[in-house]
């Protein structure tokens, strides 16, 4: 006799979740009250077929969805943001985030992915953030200068990278790991080019220098992995010979166009390099200021963003070996086709 399969509570939580609504708000739209909600999620009751058809209906995802084995893990093992950031912001992201690692993660059991060895770079060890991202360089063969494409090359070591909007701009970034082993590092596709790739270096810093090495409260990893992704990007012996005529708006202009970073980045760096004092630095921010380009560079500086491919590839892949239509692929994720076709088309 075969088991009838079970709803899984914890996809009620983040498909709840992923919509933006909290138990209170989701109760009102199915006529239902917030602790019935809440007894659900925790699967102290059964959900009727009635109430089971009215939550599908609001939340928009196949049944399928809620019947998805899985956990819902805490997501920001790295999260890069602007200040404080309001819970009703982060728990929509945090939930999908999940759901793209439970696609992810059918994904790789399906297809038999390999697994991949992520460097443990311990900076106690190595002496600083700086010197983390050197070794990262020289491990992965990238030859000295410019990174011309971040995305491929984190894809080109085993990392996923997913670009998705995650309806703010004050978050930047974060990461998660599928099944425990594989990274996805989320990009928010409302950042421009220059913020994505310094981003994209931010999260594999944290990734490689603290995911595996249990850093000390005292420490301040972010800081560390702002450190890592600037001399990863601009490596100080590569980047110091451009600051040779003096730091100002035309050369951080024309420098902006061959690093790929912004303006304000490529200031920064020269003065943790010793190129400019502190007060030269005060100086061109309040400069920023005054030309109201602190926030939003000129826009013919623009930075194109980069594309990931590595998950969409594996998915045609997949897609074509199976013979399976859109529709099919779709329900393969547990998605609904639209929904499907905005995430990975």
């Amino acid at each position: 006799m075969m088991n009838t399969p079970k709803l899984n509570p914890k996809m009620l939580t983040v498909a709840r979740e992923s919509r933006g609504l909290n138990q209170a708000e989701l109760a009102e739209k199915v006529n239902l009250s917030a602790s019935n909600i809440s007894r659900m999620e925790q699967d102290f009751i059964e959900i009727t077929p009635s109430n089971f058809s009215s939550i599908v209906g609001v939340l928009n995802y196949p049944e399928e969805f809620f019947y998805q084995e899985g956990e819902t893990l805490p997501s920001a093992l790295a999260l890069r943001k602007r200040n404080i950031v309001a819970q009703k912001i982060m728990v929509p992201i945090e939930a999908q985030v999940n759901i793209y690692r439970l696609n992810v993660e059918k994904l790789i059991k399906a297809i038999n992915y390999p697994e991949i060895s992520l460097p443990v770079l311990d900076i106690e060890k190595l002496g600083s953030p700086a010197e983390a991202a050197r070794k990262l360089r020289k491990l992965w063969k990238i030859e000295k200068g410019v990174i011309n494409n971040l995305t491929q090359v984190l894809e080109d070591n085993g990392l996923f990278v997913i670009n998705f909007d995650f309806n703010t701009d004050r978050v930047d970034g974060m990461s998660i790991l599928a099944n425990g082993k594989f990274p996805i590092i989320f990009s928010n596709k409302r950042s421009l080019g220059d913020r994505q790739r310094f981003t994209l270096a931010y999260e594999l810093g944290h990734l490689v220098m603290h995911l595996q090495t249990n850093p000390s409260f005292t420490r301040d990893i972010s800081h560390e992995a702002n450190e890592f992704a600037a001399e990863f990007l601009m490596p100080e012996k590569d980047i110091k010979g451009d600051f040779k005529d003096g730091v100002n708006l035309n050369v951080l202009a024309d420098l902006k166009r061959k690093w790929k970073l912004s303006m304000q980045a490529l200031l920064y760096r020269a003065n943790d390099i010793g190129v400019i004092t502190d007060n030269q630095k005060r100086y061109l921010i309040n400069l920023f200021n005054s030309m109201n380009i602190r926030r939003r560079e000129p826009a013919e500086l623009d930075v194109s963003r980069e594309n990931p491919m590595k998950l969409r590839d594996m998915i045609t892949n997949y897609k074509n070996k199976q013979k399976l239509n859109v529709k099919q692929l779709a329900l393969f994720f547990n998605s609904n086709e639209e929904e499907f076709l905005s995430k990975y088309s």
